[in-house]
């Protein structure tokens, strides 16, 4: 998965400002104790983070 797929799949599932709030403040147990934006800076895979995020926020499997 792209990083831009990544930021639609954010936006369309919260919000586009939401989105951007969850992924800068927003800090994931399964990430490593890290935010999104952290993660993606790190270099792990924007598929892995947008699973931790569905699972942190009961993303419905449909649109995971």
């Amino acid at each position: 998965m792209r990083t831009t797929v990544f930021r639609n799949l954010m936006a369309t599932e919260f919000g586009a400002v939401r989105a951007e709030m969850l992924a800068r403040d927003h800090v994931l147990a399964a990430l490593g104790g890290r935010t999104v934006d952290q993660a993606l800076e790190a270099g792990l895979p924007p598929k892995e983070i947008w699973r931790a995020v569905c699972d942190d926020f009961d993303v419905p499997p449909e649109r995971r």
